[in-house]
């Protein structure tokens, strides 16, 4: 139970990785506020790991909207008095084509910035009061393994995971003397329900990147669970600014 007694907000919670993460941090003792925007699927996951004995509520929050995300902070502080971890999980992926620059519309182009960044820039900025009332925090932002890969045909994807490994630098810099951490995980391509049930993922990179793996196997939402509740737990009290590249070892950097 590392987490005993500290409060989790994870977007993009109610299905998917974002699920699962809301599931491992239960499970070492945190009280969790499960926010999307899919308000019924959040209703469901809080729901479940209430029924397993664990602290929970749902939260619908648009993490592109200030408004609603300031909402999903007060959320977390009338149901748990606290804000001692943000995941910044929620982002568009599974309904993205996979497309040439050329073919990208401007609009879905903003779309993606306007939810894998300012989302992220947005729901750190509304819990960050509380975190450095408390003098303390944990951040953790969800990145990925393509930023290092250079994957083709996800142009906006790829742009918008490239920037949060920035984000995540200078808001280390700007929040560690409040006490706060603020890290990344780098997953690869990951068989999540929302990605293998999209279909929008050639199922040949289903089948191609587990073998480019030095673990040679699929990934998993479970593969990074353990990376999760370490950058939230006390164990990673002197870490911050880091991505942590989580794919089996298909980028190595």
């Amino acid at each position: 139970m590392q987490l005993n007694g500290k409060s989790a907000i994870v977007t993009g919670g109610g299905k998917g990785i974002g699920k699962v993460f809301c599931e491992a941090l239960a499970r070492e003792g945190a009280s969790v506020v499960v926010a999307d925007i899919d308000g019924e699927a959040a209703i469901q996951t809080a729901e479940r790991l209430c029924s397993a004995g664990a602290r929970a509520v749902a939260c619908k929050v648009d993490v592109s909207d200030a408004t609603s995300t300031v909402a999903m902070a007060r959320c977390a502080l009338e149901a748990f008095q606290r804000i001692d971890i943000l995941v910044n999980n929620a982002a568009l992926f599974a309904v993205l084509p996979h497309q040439p620059l050329w073919e990208i519309q401007e609009a879905e182009w903003d779309r993606v910035m306007t939810v894998n960044i300012k989302g992220m820039f947005l729901s750190l900025r509304a819990v960050l009061p509380q975190m450095k009332e408390q003098g303390s925090g944990k951040v953790i932002n969800l990145t990925s393994a393509t930023v290092f890969r250079g994957t083709p045909m996800l142009l906006h994807y790829v742009t918008s995971k490239a920037a949060v490994i920035g984000f995540t630098r200078c808001t280390s810099r700007e929040l560690g003397p409040f006490g706060i951490c603020v890290n990344a995980i780098a997953p690869g391509l990951t068989e999540s329900e929302t990605a293998v049930g999209a279909k929008t993922t050639p199922a040949v990179l289903f089948e191609r990147l587990p073998k480019e793996r030095a673990i040679a196997r699929p990934e998993l939402p479970s593969d990074l669970t353990g990376t999760l509740v370490y950058l939230a737990s006390p164990a990673s009290d002197f870490v911050t600014g880091q991505t942590i590249v989580v794919d089996g070892g298909g980028v190595m950097h």
